[in-house]
């Protein structure tokens, strides 16, 4: 393994080509808004990778063109906003491309049957109750399974009542509905 690049100009390529698309990368999430790196849907976790990737590229290669990788993180950038446009604007497209949350919990309830179709054990939701600091069973008001993939447990710090609000588009089991 060798430390020091064969050229000179291989490093400073790379250090230009890493500064330019950081550059392009910030002058990107200035342009599209804040949502350029929020997870707050799979295509946007998607984007972030991708655009992680395609930046490290970037700043490794020497023998590609620097347009290419800023080409690629500019139509990466673009499509995110594209598709959040279409998804504020439509709710059918936004019911095609998102999941719905899941109710994985409903107050000291675990919700088997939501736990197999979402494919979380349920060693995985003690691991997220222990991660919420709940230490009791009957302190939790709810757990959802987030359309991002994150996992969401409402306790009761100050109040034993859930705002139903907050549930709003969440899947429950069929037992949930009946009631």
């Amino acid at each position: 393994m060798t430390i020091l690049p064969e050229s000179w100009s291989d490093l400073w390529q790379a250090i230009a080509g890493g500064i330019l698309a950081y550059g392009a990368i910030l002058i990107a999430v200035r342009l599209v808004g804040l949502r350029s790196f929020a997870k707050m849907a799979p295509h946007d976790f998607a984007v972030t990778v991708a655009i992680g990737s395609v930046l490290a590229s970037a700043a490794l290669a020497n023998s590609t063109p620097l347009l290419i990788p800023l080409a690629a993180i500019a139509v990466l950038f673009s499509l995110q906003w594209v598709m959040s446009l279409l998804i504020t604007r439509s709710d059918r497209f936004e019911r095609l491309v998102i999941n719905d949350p899941v109710l994985l919990m409903h107050g000291s309830n675990v919700l088997h049957e939501n736990l197999k179709r979402t494919k979380v054990s349920e060693s995985d939701l003690h691991a997220k109750l222990r991660e919420a600091n709940v230490t009791q069973f009957d302190q939790v008001l709810a757990v959802v399974f987030e359309t991002t993939g994150d996992i969401s447990v409402l306790h009761n710090d100050r109040s034993d009542t859930l705002d139903e609000r907050l549930l709003a588009g969440v899947q429950r089991s069929e037992n949930e509905r009946a009631h």
